[in-house]
């Protein structure tokens, strides 16, 4: 059986809400904050985790700490869209860590890409020695973010 959101309740929404503001949070903390019992939360955390509304826990990591200073968008369309194309091109994309997200979009491209690189001669090498030479390419079109204004893993919960 498949479960919505709408059939949460504000606890449930309450919790969801505060382990993505922060997922290390106790579970006594968390109780305190949703009004529970800690037994009664840790139900509801099992619950929710065995449902599906919560997929993994993570830590965030600054990128630009860790030396990844270019942050990219690269746009992709494919000459043919035929499943051996597009599975071929969605399985190599799987397999490079420097694309943190890839998503299928309409529009004028077929794919945008999210890639986080260290240097200039990082990103060169990524587009000419990684992602040109996957078969089925017709078009890349790289744009590198200035600033990044806003960031959120954080879904709206009301």
């Amino acid at each position: 059986m498949k479960y919505s959101y709408q059939e949460l309740d504000d606890i449930d929404k309450a919790i969801l809400s505060e382990l993505q503001t922060d997922s290390s949070i106790s579970n006594v903390e968390l109780a305190r904050r949703v009004s529970l019992s800690p037994p009664a939360v840790h139900a509801r955390i099992k619950r929710l985790e065995e449902l599906g509304f919560v997929r993994q826990y993570v830590a965030l990591l600054d990128r630009e700490k860790l030396g990844y200073d270019m942050l990219c968008l690269v746009n992709v369309t494919l000459q043919v869209h035929q499943m051996q194309t597009i599975d071929v091109f969605r399985s190599a994309i799987a397999q490079m860590p420097e694309v943190l997200e890839c998503y299928f979009v309409t529009g004028e491209f077929d794919y945008l890409l999210k890639v986080a690189v260290r240097t200039r001669k990082e990103l060169e090498s990524f587009l000419m020695e990684k992602l040109t030479p996957i078969p089925g390419i017709a078009r890349i079109s790289t744009s590198i973010v200035l600033t990044e204004v806003k960031f959120s893993t954080g879904l709206p919960l009301d």
